[in-house]
């Protein structure tokens, strides 16, 4: 039995201490917040309950794993699991509002067809059967193992884009996000309808790689599922299953550096001084200047030494939650993006540290009790990607106000009369994300991406330090609740069955 340190108690931290529990090893999780779930937050006001980080679940199959591996009782035991169908709807500067149904790739097709006309459907189906190829090419390297000491592979990009011949002059493949939207989609809806997948998980689509299709892929393939409750619901479950397997949890213990014996990790020495030893240590939270002095904890050669291409910078979330008098409505959809006229400008100011004048933003209406006082009122929580605090003044309150007030005039698009119905309206922005996770800016970790020569990888879950493992979103294979649960899983297999650990088979 070894002693396992983990830091941090987000959702790849508490992943990889459940699954290590469970496999004999006596487990500690030091958080420097009083609460568990990273990212996976809920604000609670008046009875009004809100998700203020992620609010659907994709791939669902990571954490079902996990529960599987780690005790008797199922997910779906714990938590309660529903497809949101529609899985979204979409509204254009046009006008144009189309709703693409759950998981049903022939359903998607009619869907854009009726709404956009013939032959858009067609190509956006075209579009998901490339996907499906990169997603076949990419997906063990990219999601299921451990980055491999030869991650170059996954340098090059699996998107198998199409030729496009010229008259006397060389052929081009779309290589970006923005060329796959122009260049194969050829409709500025179809266009801002990927472009909404990439900004909802902070990537620019100027300059992400094609094999973003993998996200809009994922999506339509295995559907999104709501958690009764919110995402919150199955951070608390998971916390309970590593309870039961008698991981043990440190609130409110910040962990100041990685303690160094022998050239390897040896335990976490915390900011009042106090040290906890250990065999391994797994930092489940953005490696910070100071964690190993004196030392990179980086893999020679590793990927976290190259560049982050330009446009790959961090993003953070705004949130705008709504407390509404009057029911919710019967023809409501959990999840509407409204998509603005000039994508390029919304591009270049959240890319660029500014504020969009007219950012895309997502609206969600889940039909669950548990958010509201009664059936007479509504909770409605708006998003959009933003800049980091740092490059915008999210502490200032006049900022804070004015983008909200954009937020909603955007939203009434998708719940008309939004603004009359408005009992209180709470802001979470990158400024309180930085204060409670301790990231600098409040920044949220994308996923991982394979292509654009390895910038939208993420450091290995192995160190250049034996004994100190990476795990969660800022590690591979990246951001987002399932991502996280991935990277907890490799973690674990390579503590209990060592370097030669590849993955689930």
């Amino acid at each position: 039995m070894a002693r396992i340190a983990v830091i941090g108690a987000g959702m790849g931290a508490m992943s990889a201490a459940a699954r290590l529990a469970v496999a004999g090893h006596r487990v500690t999780v030091y958080e420097r917040s009083e609460t568990f779930g990273g990212s996976v937050g809920r604000h609670v006001r008046d009875g009004f309950a809100f998700d203020t980080g992620p609010s659907l679940l994709h791939l669902p199959a990571v954490y079902r794993d996990l529960f599987v591996k780690t005790g008797k009782e199922p997910l779906e035991r714990c938590v309660t699991l529903a497809q949101v169908d529609p899985a979204s709807r979409h509204v254009f500067a046009d006008g144009t509002a189309v709703s693409l149904p759950n998981a049903s790739r022939a359903g998607v097709v009619e869907a854009l067809d009726a709404a956009l006309g013939a032959g858009a459907g067609e190509r956006w189906g075209a579009f998901l059967d490339r996907a499906g190829d990169a997603w076949d090419r990419s997906r063990r390297p990219l999601l299921e193992e451990p980055l491999r000491p030869d991650w170059q592979v996954l340098t090059r990009d699996p998107y198998p884009a199409p030729v496009r011949r010229r008259l006397l002059r060389p052929a081009l493949r779309a290589g970006t996000v923005t060329e796959v939207g122009s260049w194969e989609l050829a409709d500025p809806r179809l266009a801002a309808l990927l472009d909404g997948y990439a900004l909802s998980y902070g990537l620019d689509p100027l300059h992400a790689p094609a094999s973003a299709a993998l996200l809009p892929y994922m999506e339509e393939t295995f559907g999104s599922w709501y958690v009764s409750g919110g995402m919150r619901a199955l951070a608390q479950a998971v916390y309970e299953r590593c309870l039961a397997r008698k991981v043990e949890f440190v609130l409110g213990a910040e962990v100041a550096r990685v303690v160094e014996k022998d050239g390897r990790a040896a335990g976490v020495e915390l900011a009042d001084g106090t040290v906890g030893e250990a065999d391994h240590v797994v930092l489940g939270a953005r490696p910070h200047p100071g964690l190993m002095p004196g030392q990179e904890i980086w893999q020679d050669g590793d990927v976290t030494v190259q560049p982050r291409p330009e446009g790959g910078g961090a993003t953070g979330r705004f949130v705008v939650m709504l407390s509404l008098r009057g029911a919710r409505s019967a023809d409501a959809v959990h999840r509407t993006l409204v998509h603005p006229a000039d994508g390029a400008a919304e591009r270049e100011a959240v890319f660029g540290g500014r504020l969009a004048a007219h950012p895309t933003v997502t609206v969600l209406r889940p039909d669950d009790p548990s958010t509201r006082p009664d059936a007479d009122h509504e909770a409605v929580t708006l998003m959009a990607t933003v800049a980091p605090q740092g490059p915008v003044r999210w502490t200032d309150s006049e900022v804070r106000a004015r983008y909200a007030d954009t937020l909603i005039d955007a939203a009434g698009a998708a719940v008309p009369g939004l603004r009359e119905r408005i009992l209180h309206a709470d802001v979470r922005t990158p400024a309180e994300t930085a204060t409670d996770t301790g990231v600098e800016g409040g920044a949220v970790p994308p996923p991982a991406l394979a292509g654009a020569g390895s910038g939208y990888l993420h450091p290995g879950n192995r160190t250049r330090v034996p004994g100190l493992l990476l795990a969660g979103g800022w590690s591979h294979p990246g951001g987002g609740p399932a991502h996280a649960g991935m990277s907890g899983a490799l973690v674990a297999g390579l503590i209990v069955e060592g370097d030669g650990f590849r993955g689930s088979q």
